[in-house]
């Protein structure tokens, strides 16, 4: 059976912790900044944590599982 290919795509956007959950970017920090409070850009730029529903549709992408 061939190795599967990890979806390059998916690989740039999401990171895997060290304990093993992964990470990505928050949305929303593209354009029309101007409009959005200087508070809510401040807390877009913090990653955060892919949601327990999503991870094995994400770990299948990055070929993990």
């Amino acid at each position: 059976m061939p190795k599967m290919k990890t979806n390059r795509s998916a690989a740039k956007r999401f990171t895997l912790t060290g304990s093993g959950k992964l990470k990505r970017r928050k949305s929303n920090k593209r354009h029309l900044l101007y409009d959005k409070p200087p508070k809510r850009k401040r807390h877009l730029r913090h990653g955060t944590l892919v949601h327990k529903s999503d991870e094995k549709r994400v770990l299948r992408q990055l070929g993990l599982r």
